[in-house]
């Protein structure tokens, strides 16, 4: 039987979890009181006006619950403003707030600058053909 460190996914699950633990140290250690799953809501937000909490929590792959709770953090941390949807009641309307664009802005170039320490010593090719490998694992999933 294999052992787990010859198993393609759990390397890949593995990378994540560094990668992720890295750069929320990163953070921590510039004083951003933001997580990384925070960062992902703000961006994705920001990136796309007007996504209901389901279609925020598709997109950063976590389950509606852990998204609601971290788009309440958000909105208490003043990032991110909650108002009623007009139409349906039911619904709310997300915003990121001035500070929130300022979070955003201020954490990007720790974010470029963790993408560039975790990426060197490969070359654009084997970054390119790696995103290319890991979107065919993708579609044969779905």
């Amino acid at each position: 039987m294999e052992k787990l460190d010859e198993i393609l996914f759990y390397t890949l699950e593995k990378s994540i979890k560094i990668y992720r633990k890295f750069a929320q140290n990163k953070l921590n250690e510039n004083g951003f009181d933001i997580t990384i799953d925070q960062w992902l809501v703000l961006k994705t937000l920001q990136q796309n006006k007007s996504l209901s909490q389901n279609q925020i929590a598709e997109l950063v792959f976590k389950d509606i619950a852990s998204v609601t709770r971290i788009i309440e953090l958000l909105v208490k941390k003043k990032y991110v403003k909650r108002k009623i949807n007009t139409t349906d009641r039911r619904k709310f309307e997300l915003e990121i707030s001035n500070s929130g664009a300022k979070i955003i802005e201020d954490i990007y170039p720790i974010v470029t600058t963790n993408r560039k320490k975790a990426l060197s010593g490969l070359a654009l090719n084997e970054i390119n053909n790696l995103k290319t490998l890991l979107e065919k694992l993708i579609r044969n999933c779905i």
